[in-house]
C-alpha cells in the first residue's frame, strides 16, 4: 500500500504528466524529417557538417552516404564527399549498432568509444571460439599487424591465427574489430572507385594517438545529439540507436535543460527546448533514402516513419531495399540498373499500394524527385528513364524491369 507521501507524489506527476503536450504521429514525423533535413532540404550545410549533424551514416555498403544525402543537402556533389574521404576528413567505421557508419574524423574516435560497452558484447556470441584467447594480446598483434600496413580480414585472420592456431578464425577477426577502432582505408567508399575492405586503426589513417584524441564524447553530450538529430524521442528510442543501455540516469541528469512531451500512448519523450518541431500540416515532399537509412532504424517506435502495415517490409533475409517516402512516411522501395543498355539508367519506383492508385500529383512528384537523383548520382551520362512498377522481390538487375 502506497503511504501518504507517495500518493502525493504519484497526484503530481500525473498533474504533470496531465500538462504534457502529448505529439501525435504526424508531428513526430514532421519534427524528425525537419531534424534529418528531409522536410527540406539543407542550403547552408557543407557536406562534412552535415555528416557531423547526423552523427554519422550507415555504409555497409558503398553508395548508401551519397544517395543520403543527395536527399539532404541541395546543390550536393558526390564527388565532395568522395574528396572528403580521400583527404581522410571522414571515415568508415564500426559504431552503432555494430554496423558500419561513415563519421567525420572529429566523431570517430569519441562515438566509438562511447559504444565500445556494445561492442564488447557482441563478443559473447563469439566466446566459444575464443576459448584461451587473451583479448588484450590480441588488440596489440593486432594493431601492430594494421598499422604495418592496412589488412583484409582475411590477411588478419591469418596473422592471429598463427598465435591461436586452434581459435575460431572468424570469432579471431571479430574479436579484433571489436577491441580496436578500425577504420576502412580509401579507396574503399570513393565516389566511382572501387576497393576491398581493408582496415587500420583510426590513429593511424588519422595521424593521431589515442593520447592526443582527447576524452570520448561522453553520454551527456551525445544525448543532446542524438535528439538534434533524432528528437523528440524516448530513452528507448536512443537505446535503440545506439544498442547501449541504462541511458535513462543520463536523461533525468539533463532533464532540467530538456523539454518533455508525450506521445500518443503515453510514452515520455525529450527534446531540446529550442528544436523545431514543425506544424503537423507541413507537406513533406517525396525522398529517396538508401537501404538501411538511420531514419529507418532510430526508434524504438518506428510507426513515426514506417506505417504498422509495411514493417519488416524493407528488407528480405540479408538482402535490404532502398525505399522511398512519400507525404512523410515509407511507401515504397525504389532500384536503380545503371545500364540497361545503350548507356541508360533505369530508375524503379515500386509502391507498397498499387501504382494504379497514386494520384497524378503524387506520381509527378515522385518522377521529378526521381530526375533530380538521376541526375546527380546516376553514373551513366547517356540517358535515364524513370518507370512505376509493383513490389515483386529481390531482382538486382534489369531483367524484370517494367512488370
Amino acid at each position: 500500500m502506497a503511504t501518504a507521501g507517495e500518493a502525493v507524489q504519484a497526484k503530481t506527476k500525473a498533474k504533470a504528466q496531465g500538462r504534457e503536450r502529448v505529439l501525435g504521429r504526424l508531428a513526430l514525423n514532421r519534427a524528425t524529417l525537419d531534424r534529418q533535413l528531409l522536410l527540406r532540404r539543407s542550403t547552408d550545410l557543407s557536406v562534412e557538417d552535415a555528416v557531423g549533424h547526423l552523427v554519422g551514416l550507415q555504409a555497409q555498403n558503398v553508395k548508401p552516404p551519397y544517395y543520403a544525402l543527395a536527399a539532404r543537402l541541395e546543390g550536393f556533389d558526390p564527388a565532395e564527399l568522395s574528396g572528403l574521404l580521400a583527404d581522410r576528413r571522414v571515415v568508415r567505421t564500426v559504431t552503432m549498432r555494430s554496423t558500419i557508419h561513415l563519421h567525420t574524423a572529429e566523431d570517430a574516435f569519441p562515438v566509438r568509444q562511447l559504444m565500445q560497452s556494445a561492442l564488447e558484447r557482441e563478443l559473447t556470441a563469439f566466446r566459444a571460439g575464443l576459448v584461451g584467447v587473451d583479448l588484450k594480446e590480441l588488440a596489440g598483434i593486432a594493431r601492430e599487424a594494421v598499422e604495418v600496413e592496412p589488412r583484409t580480414m582475411k590477411q588478419l585472420r591469418e596473422v592471429l591465427l598463427v598465435r591461436w592456431p586452434d581459435a575460431d578464425p572468424q570469432s579471431l577477426a571479430i574479436a579484433a574489430r571489436c577491441v580496436l577502432p578500425l577504420v576502412q582505408v580509401t579507396p574503399r567508399g570513393l565516389w566511382r572507385r572501387s576497393g576491398q575492405v581493408a582496415l587500420t586503426t583510426d590513429g593511424h589513417w588519422l595521424g593521431t594517438s589515442g593520447d592526443s584524441q582527447g576524452d570520448a564524447a561522453g553520454p551527456d553530450a551525445m544525448v543532446l545529439r542524438y535528439l538534434a538529430a533524432f528528437g523528440p524521442a524516448s530513452v528507448k528510442d536512443m537505446q535503440t540507436w545506439a544498442r547501449l543501455t541504462r541511458l535513462r540516469e543520463v536523461f533525468e541528469r539533463l532533464r532540467p535543460g530538456l523539454r518533455t512531451f508525450r506521445d500518443e500512448n503515453g510514452v515520455e519523450l525529450f527534446d531540446l527546448p529550442d528544436a523545431p518541431r514543425p506544424d503537423p500540416d507541413t507537406p513533406a515532399p517525396p525522398r529517396f533514402l538508401p537501404e538501411y537509412d538511420n531514419l529507418l532504424l532510430s526508434h524504438a517506435d518506428r510507426t513515426r516513419v514506417v506505417p504498422a502495415a509495411y514493417k519488416g517490409r524493407t528488407w528480405k533475409g540479408n538482402y535490404p531495399y532502398c525505399v522511398f517516402l512519400l507525404d512523410g512516411f515509407l511507401a515504397g522501395l525504389w532500384r536503380l540498373v545503371e545500364d540497361a543498355g545503350n548507356g541508360t539508367a533505369v530508375l524503379v519506383i515500386e509502391p507498397f499500394e498499387s501504382p494504379e492508385k497514386l494520384g497524378r500529383e503524387q506520381r509527378d512528384a515522385l518522377t521529378r524527385e526521381a530526375e533530380r537523383m538521376l541526375t546527380r548520382i546516376a553514373e551513366t551520362s547517356t540517358s535515364y528513364d524513370i518507370r512505376f512498377g509493383t513490389v515483386y522481390g529481390t531482382v538486382k538487375d534489369g531483367s524484370a524491369l517494367g512488370q
